[in-house]
Parts: structure tokens; sequence; C-alpha cells
């Protein structure tokens, strides 16, 4: 199982069946800008969640490496993936943390079993978050399709 890449919208997910839309968010409690748009502009409660699950972080389980699931459709989720230390450029690098992404990764292949659902995404922690794309691809293929989920990667 590989990795398939489309031209198009990750929030609009081409396939049948259950469905998981999955994204990088900083662990600030920050959801403004890049991707999370498009989400928020299709539904408001990923963003409502994530917000909340910020807010009761002592106890909710918020931190780098935690993936939160919303279902949104019937059968589409979406994937509120912490793999960014904050929303700035360091002395450490950009705020991609690659360790994190696979814990995500990790967790989201398991839930994309369990649920027989195939993964869509843009280039996650490619865009604010400063990845290359050369180091997360392998990080999918590793937690995602060498699992056997069907992995879509949308660009535009």
């Amino acid at each position: 199982m590989g990795v398939r890449y489309l031209k198009g919208d990750a929030t609009s997910p081409q396939a049948k069946g259950v469905k998981i839309v999955a994204h990088v968010c900083n662990d600030l409690g920050g959801w403004g800008k890049g991707f999370v748009l498009a989400v928020s502009r299709r539904w408001t409660e990923p963003e409502a969640e994530y917000r909340r699950w910020y807010r009761e972080r002592t106890s909710s389980g918020f931190g780098l490496g935690a993936v939160q699931f919303v279902q949104v459709e019937k059968y589409v989720w979406v994937a509120n993936m912490v793999a960014q230390r904050g929303i700035k450029r360091s002395r450490k690098g950009p705020p991609i943390r690659y360790e994190a992404l696979g814990q995500c990764l990790e967790v989201l292949g398991g839930r994309a079993v369990e649920l027989d659902a195939s993964v869509h995404m843009p280039r996650v922690g490619c865009g604010l978050a400063g990845g290359k794309w050369e180091l997360v691809e392998p990080l999918v293929k590793q937690h995602l399709a060498k699992r056997g989920v069907e992995v879509t990667v949308y660009d535009d």
C-alpha cells in the first residue's frame, strides 16, 4: 500500500467508505492560519473541539504527540494531530516536531485500521509548521501505508 497524490482539497476526500481527514495543529491552542481555515470553512466541530481540548489540557491529554478525533459526518472524521511546537521558527528550527508527528501518525494508523478508514491529508507538517516532505513522507509510509491504510495526499 503506497501513498496516492492528488490535486484537490483534503477536506473533500475522494474515496468511498469511512475517511479520516488528518492535519497538524500547534501546542498553543491557536487555530487560525493554514489548512485549519479550510477545515473550519467546511465543519465547525474540529475547531471547537480542539479549543476545548486545549482549555482542558491539564486533564485532557492535550500535548505534543496527541491526537483528537472529531466525527464531522456519518463517514468522515477529522484528526487534530498536535505535532507543532509553537508557531514561530526558533533557534531549534521550524515548529514541526517529527517525533511528535510520528507518535500522532501511529495513533492515527491504529484508529484508521479500527474504523477500516482511508486517510486524507495535505502535506502535513510542511506548511506553517515548516517541515520537509522528504522527512514526513517516510513517517506516513511507516505508520499508515505499511499497516494497509490507504493514504491520499492532496496538493492544491
